[in-house]
C-alpha cells in the first residue's frame, strides 16, 4: 500500500532543481509594448513563441513560474486524446467537425514536439504511442466503436482483443484496446521553462509572479506595476470576474497524479512487452498512466466526489485507491512504491472544448480559456498570436464558431442561479461525452452550434 509513503509534492517541481534562475523577477514599474500576453502555460508560451521574430515588443506576465500551474501539474501526455474521443467528436460533430477538432490537437502536438527539436529542449520527450484500454463490456464497446471511428476518418489504428491485451500490457484485465501512433510523453514544467528561455534570447520580457488583478482598456495591473500595450492575450486559466466576464463559460476538475520509483529493466519489459506505452481506461473518471525516461510509472486518476467539488482535496486518500485498483489490474507493479503525489484543478468548458475569442467590447483584446490537454491549449495559444498577426491563413470564421463562448448546451447557463455552476457544469460535461449529437448533417453542427 503507497499510504503512509508518499509526500505531497510535484514531481516536475522536484525535476526543476538544479535547473539555472528558474524565476523571473516580478514586474515593477510602468511600462508599455506592442503585445502582452497574461499567463505562461502552454497556450501562452505558444502565442509567445508564434510572435518571434515579429518586430512585435511582446511582454508576458504570469502569476507563478512558467508552467507553475495546469501546464506543471499535468501528466504530459501528448496526444489529440483529451476529454473526448475521436469517436464521441464523430458523434457529436459528424465527421468533417470531429476530423477538424482532431487535427487541432495533433497540430498542437507538432508544434510542441517540432519546438522540442528545434530548440533541443531538455524535458524527458518520449516517444510513446497511446493505448486506450476497455474495462467490461462496455470498454470492449467503446474500444470498437473508437476503431470505427478512426477508420471512417482515415486514421489507422491495432485493435487487441481481451486475449490479445497481455501482448502489450502486462495484465488480463482489459476487455480489448486500441492502439495508435504520433503521440509522446514530455515533462511539462521542463517544457516550460525552456521555452521560456528561448523566449527571453529572443528578446520578450518575462515577468514571474505578476498576476494581473485587473485591466481597463489598454492597460493591464499586477501588484507592484502596470503594461500599456496594443494587444493583449489572455490564456489564462481559472480566470477571475475582475479579468474577463467570460469566466463564466470555465469550471474544473480536480485530477491526482503519483509518481513511483523507479522501475528495473525486467518490470518495464514485464509491464511494457511491446515497449512503454501512454495508456488510459474506459471510466467515466478513468485512470492514466506511462513510463517516464527515468523509468518511473506516472499514475493518474480520481472519483465520482472530488473531480467536481469546488474545493481542493490535498489528502492522499483518492491517489491511494487509484494506485491500489491499478495494482490489482497489473499484478507486476504491486510491489512498486509510489514517492511522491500531487493534485491540480485542471480548466474546462461545458462540452470540453475550449473558448477562444475576441472581446466584442475590446478588440484589442483575445482570450484562451477552458483548454483540457496540453496539444490543445498549445493550437489555441498559436491561433489566437497568429489572429493579433493579421495571418491572411487563419480560419478564423471555423475555429471561432467551434470555440465560441455562445456555443448551445445542453443546460444553459441561467441554470446555475438555480442549480449551482458544479451541478450545470457536470451535466454538460456528460451530455457532451456521452449523447450530445450534430445538427444531423457534416458542416451543420457549425450552424447549431451557436444562437
Amino acid at each position: 500500500m503507497t499510504k503512509g509513503i508518499m509526500i505531497l509534492q510535484d514531481w516536475w517541481f522536484t525535476t526543476l532543481m538544479g535547473i539555472k534562475e528558474p524565476i523571473r523577477p516580478p514586474l515593477r514599474g510602468d511600462i508599455k509594448t506592442d503585445v502582452l500576453i497574461v499567463g505562461a502555460g502552454a497556450a501562452g508560451l505558444a502565442a509567445a513563441l508564434r510572435l518571434v521574430g515579429s518586430g512585435k515588443k511582446v511582454v508576458m506576465l504570469d502569476k507563478n513560474i512558467c508552467g507553475g500551474s495546469s501546464t506543471g501539474k499535468s501528466a504530459g501526455f501528448l496526444t489529440p486524446d483529451s476529454e473526448l474521443e475521436l469517436s464521441q467528436l464523430l458523434r457529436k460533430y459528424g465527421k468533417n467537425g470531429a476530423k477538424d477538432l482532431w487535427e487541432v490537437a495533433a497540430r498542437g502536438v507538432d508544434i510542441m514536439v517540432d519546438n522540442i527539436k528545434k530548440h533541443k529542449i531538455e524535458c524527458d520527450l518520449q516517444v510513446q504511442d497511446c493505448l486506450f484500454l476497455g474495462k467490461g463490456d462496455s470498454g470492449r464497446k467503446d474500444v470498437e466503436d473508437e476503431v470505427n471511428a478512426r477508420k471512417k476518418l482515415g486514421y489507422s489504428s491495432t485493435m487487441y482483443k481481451e486475449s490479445e491485451v497481455p501482448s502489450v500490457i502486462g495484465s488480463k484485465a482489459y476487455s480489448g484496446a486500441i492502439r495508435y501512433t504520433g503521440t509522446y510523453g514530455v515533462n511539462p514544467l521542463l517544457y516550460a521553462q525552456g521555452i521560456k528561455q528561448v523566449l527571453l534570447e529572443n528578446g520578450i520580457e518575462i515577468f514571474e509572479s505578476s498576476e494581473v488583478l485587473s485591466w481597463k482598456d489598454k492597460t493591464a495591473r499586477t501588484h507592484l506595476g502596470s503594461v500599456t500595450a496594443d494587444k493583449m492575450i489572455f490564456c489564462i486559466d481559472k480566470p477571475k470576474p475582475e479579468v474577463t466576464k467570460f469566466s463564466t463559460t470555465v469550471y474544473h476538475a480536480q485530477t491526482f497524479l503519483s509518481i513511483s520509483e523507479p522501475l528495473g529493466d525486467k518490470d518495464v519489459s514485464d509491464l511494457f512487452p511491446q515497449g512503454p506505452l501512454q495508456c488510459w481506461d474506459s471510466d467515466l473518471i478513468y485512470t492514466y498512466f506511462r513510463l517516464t525516461g527515468a523509468k518511473r510509472l506516472l499514475v493518474g486518476g480520481g472519483d465520482m466526489m472530488t473531480t467536481y467539488a469546488k474545493n481542493d482535496t490535498t489528502v492522499p486518500r483518492v491517489i491511494d485507491k487509484v494506485i491500489s485498483e491499478l495494482k490489482e489490474k497489473i499484478p507486476i507493479i504491486r510491489p512498486l512504491r509510489f514517492i511522491q503525489y500531487w493534485q491540480g484543478r485542471i480548466d474546462m468548458t461545458r462540452d470540453l472544448i475550449p473558448t477562444v475569442l475576441v472581446d466584442p467590447d475590446h478588440p484589442w483584446a483575445h482570450f484562451v480559456l477552458g483548454c483540457v490537454g496540453l496539444p490543445w491549449a498549445t493550437f489555441c495559444g498559436d491561433f489566437a498570436a497568429r489572429n493579433v498577426l493579421d495571418d491572411k491563413e487563419v480560419d478564423n470564421e471555423k475555429y471561432y464558431r467551434y470555440f465560441s463562448p455562445s456555443r448551445k448546451f445542453f443546460l444553459p447557463l441561467w441554470l446555475e442561479q438555480l442549480l449551482g455552476k458544479r451541478i450545470v457544469f457536470t451535466v454538460n460535461n456528460a451530455w457532451a461525452k456521452y449523447r450530445q449529437k450534430d445538427a444531423g448533417k457534416d458542416g451543420a453542427v457549425l450552424d447549431a452550434m451557436v444562437g
